[in-house]
């Protein structure tokens, strides 16, 4: 039988084995409204059975030696590089990626597999000085449950780079991915792991609206929530979560600067800017949003950027087109309306600003001030709106206009005075000429401010923090002498 084959998932969710007989839902190609195959939907009782199965499976997966667990991991991202034109296709079809990005995530996602092996086996303590006469250490221990909720635009790798790590390291998942793309961003994951032979019970995929969840949030065996998505919903999560008095690691928007200085090769600053931008239709936390351009080189700028987005088709992925379908029309009439308003507002509508169903232009907007919707707010579409300023201290002050705090970028021929200037500008990823969009599985990723609650994934130290408590424990040779 064929890697993923329909019939083995078809109407099914995964909770111990694949799971059929309740309701389904259709997994859809925004690009041609094609109907891919059908997915279990999960309700909240599911959640409280998954949860319970998990909790028992879990207490023998902790004591499973290091090495054992590292070397199912490898077996995990080779199987992802086996089959990375499976998970290529869903992603193209079910997210509406172009062929490059979804090359790309598979990539990830198999990298992030293959790096949790090396988790699994780092230390898992620190000695302590004692004033006594005993051994005194800090101990990491799996939390036990972890509930990840990933959102649809890079479904396989904003899922994978928490369910990795978090069994490298002892625990048991539950992953409510997000219904518009359920099988990338979770049954091929499922499928994945089953193959390489995770035990029962370990792992659960629940495709699910937000009762769904709501129910992963509130089930009290669930320890640790970590959250990738909108900064509204975020908010929600970590208020559910702190009141529960459990962990959440928010990864929320981004409304990310690009801050370009009048001494770079202006040519060089436009591509880094498309790409910024357009990639993936602008549907990434960390998408370019503000194109922050020093006045003396401004008009030359924006002239190349527009010249680029108008270069750039949008259509049917599955062509090689290199920009898809925005997600969905909820998300493509969002888009526009900011557009639209940031316009009627007064900025100048450089290029694109039109559609065709869902696939919306690259669109350059100039002239654009701090108090219009497209600089304002995160678009989470194909736009880049441009801002001039005539000096740094104009810069750092525009900037720090936004509540969002996810990545910045800076391109300057004066590397090290760009690396000053990032110090006065908060942000949790800073790349030094290179646009804001980047991701590995050694770095640490996470933003400040709207946009989350810091660094919560990527590098062991990272992992360690997000997916273990710390338990102190001391041991001495013999009982102590009391006074009473």
């Amino acid at each position: 039988m064929t890697f993923f084959e329909p019939g083995t998932w078809d109407g099914a969710f995964y909770s111990g084995g694949w799971r059929t007989g309740g309701p389904s839902a259709p997994a859809v190609e925004p690009a041609t409204g094609a109907e891919l195959g059908r997915f279990g939907v999960a309700t909240p009782q599911d959640v409280t059975a998954a949860t319970e199965r998990a909790v028992r499976a879990q207490r023998d997966w902790a004591q499973v030696p290091a090495q054992e667990k590292a070397a199912l991991l490898r077996r995990a991202g080779d199987l992802v590089v086996e089959h990375a034109g499976v998970l290529q296709d869903w992603l193209v079809r079910e997210a509406g990626s172009g062929q490059g990005k979804a090359a790309f995530e598979a990539g990830l996602v198999a990298e992030e597999f293959h790096f949790a092996a090396g988790t699994a086996q780092v230390p898992y303590g620190q000695l302590l000085r004692s004033s006594r006469p005993r051994l005194s250490l800090a101990e990491r221990v799996p939390v036990g449950v972890v509930g990840v909720i990933s959102p649809f635009n890079f479904p396989g790798i904003l899922a994978a780079r928490s369910i990795a790590p978090a069994l490298a390291l002892g625990n048991a998942v539950v992953l409510k991915p997000d219904p518009r793309t359920a099988v990338a961003g979770g049954l091929f994951l499922a499928a994945v792991l089953a193959e390489a032979g995770l035990p029962d019970g370990l792992f659960h995929v629940l495709p699910g609206g937000a009762d769904v969840g709501t129910a992963l949030v509130e089930e009290p065996a669930v320890r640790v929530i970590s959250f990738t998505g909108s900064t509204q919903a975020g908010r929600a999560v970590g208020a559910a979560a702190g009141r529960l008095l459990k962990r959440a690691h928010l990864e929320l928007g981004g409304n990310n600067a690009l801050v370009v200085l009048d001494d770079v090769d202006v040519e060089a600053a436009a591509s880094a800017g498309a790409w910024g931008s357009f990639l993936h239709q602008g549907q990434i936390c960390m998408t370019t949003g503000r194109h922050l351009v020093h006045e003396r080189i401004h008009d030359e700028y924006v002239e190349r950027l527009a010249a680029k987005a108008s270069a750039l088709p949008a259509g049917d992925p599955t062509t090689g087109t290199p920009l898809g379908p925005i997600i969905d029309a909820g998300q493509l009439a969002k888009v526009d309306s900011i557009v639209q308003d940031t316009v009627a507002a007064g900025a100048r509508l450089a290029a694109g600003g039109t559609h065709e169903g869902l696939f919306y232009a690259p669109t350059v907007l100039d002239a654009v001030r701090p108090d219009h919707r497209a600089f304002a707010e995160e678009v989470f579409g194909p736009v880049a709106p441009v801002v001039s300023f005539s000096s740094l201290d104009d810069l750092v002050e525009i900037v720090g206009s936004s509540e969002y705090g996810l990545s910045l970028g800076i391109l300057a021929k004066d590397a090290f005075a760009a690396y000053e200037l990032s110090s006065r500008i908060p942000s949790g990823i800073v790349h030094i000429n290179d646009q804001t969009v980047d991701d590995e599985s050694t770095a640490p990723f996470g933003g400040v401010g709207a946009s989350g609650t810091g660094a919560r994934f990527g590098g062991h130290e990272g992992n360690v923090e997000a997916f273990t408590e710390t338990r102190w424990v001391t041991v001495q040779s013999r009982i102590a002498r009391y006074p009473f």
